[in-house]
């Protein structure tokens, strides 16, 4: 495993990020610990999670399913750079979300219990919370990091401008600031060309892109629907994006079958080839997804693959960044 630099910090992370959304929802209590294992094994040490995943049974599930995970000692916690987020709503109390100094800090506190664990390498803030001030944000971000419950912090969903705001705050404090952005990021979605990548580039902000299958929609959608194996593929952003991406999805199905590569294997060493990507954020349910995933890290596209990919999913203003991606 080639571990990559988490944006301009020192911290050594794998390209793959260990995706939890799925644990305890999709698999089982047992099987999230054999996955987590053998990501373990194979030397994914980068785990992303957040504070409300395995809402769809109760809120915190996935964090806690974690925390017995790490229990379970072995040198898990110690091997693993753990990233999870605070944010969303955890109940319907009006102070149980957003990035005020009081819901930052006590979510924290609710994470270290489920985790069972001590710290959190990378605490992101999961979107844009526009009522906290920089200065709020970052006073709580301050005694979370000097109490030496939090390492880091980073981003998710922010827009570039958001990033360059909350640097400019973070300097104005001698603060080290946001460190990382996970963003919606893959052949299909790559809106954050234009902005977020040049502004995470230029304030050494790593990349984390979740969502590298768009839902399913890069793995193999047509294939799966017409066998009828389609879990993810079947709802969500991947069957909105059915209705009108069909003919493109559908040459990239014949390109990957020409040269003999599975779906999702192209669709992530696309990804991992992009410039300013620290990560991708993949969320297997099988060891059998963990491997393909992993089977990508040797692989290479060659240009003339890499240009046909450009043809079926576009990029927004030929590639270039803002301002000249709408200037032409």
């Amino acid at each position: 495993m080639l571990y990559r630099k988490l944006g301009r910090t020192a911290l050594n992370v794998s390209p793959l990020c260990l995706g939890t959304l799925n644990l305890g929802v999709r698999t089982t209590r047992d099987e999230a610990f054999a996955l987590m294992d053998e990501a373990l094994e194979q030397g994914i040490n980068f785990f992303d999670t957040a504070n409300q995943y395995g809402w769809q049974v109760h809120k915190g599930l996935t964090e806690e399913i974690i925390g017995e995970w790490f229990a379970q000692g072995g040198g898990r916690r110690e091997r693993v750079v753990l990233g999870t987020k605070v944010s969303n709503p955890m109940s319907d109390l009006p102070n149980d979300q957003g990035l005020s100094a009081r819901h930052i800090v006590a979510s924290c506190e609710d994470s270290l219990r489920r985790l069972r664990t001590d710290w959190i390498d990378v605490y992101q803030m999961h979107n844009v919370d526009p009522s906290a001030s920089w200065e709020e944000v970052w006073q709580a971000m301050e005694t979370l990091v000097h109490q030496g419950k939090i390492r880091y912090v980073g981003s998710s969903n922010f827009a570039g401008w958001h990033l360059a705001d909350a640097q400019a705050a973070a300097a104005r404090r001698n603060f080290l600031g946001i460190v990382s952005e996970q963003c919606v990021y893959n052949l299909a979605t790559r809106f954050v060309e234009t902005e977020v990548v040049p502004a995470a580039v230029a304030h050494g902000i790593g990349v984390l892109a979740w969502s590298p299958l768009h839902g399913g929609l890069l793995g193999g959608a047509l294939r799966k629907l017409d066998d009828g194996t389609a879990v993810k593929t079947a709802q969500g952003r991947a069957a909105l994006a059915l209705e009108t991406r069909r003919d493109a999805v559908s040459h990239y199905e014949k390109l990957c079958a020409e040269i003999s590569l599975d779906p999702a294997q192209v669709a992530l060493a696309w990804l991992l080839s992009r410039p300013g990507l620290t990560a991708a954020v993949i969320g297997p349910r099988t060891a059998a997804h963990l491997a393909g995933a992993l089977n990508t890290l040797d692989l290479r596209l060659p240009d003339d693959v890499l240009d046909r990919l450009d043809e079926l999913f576009p990029p927004i203003g030929n590639g270039r960044p803002a301002p000249a991606a709408w200037l032409d």
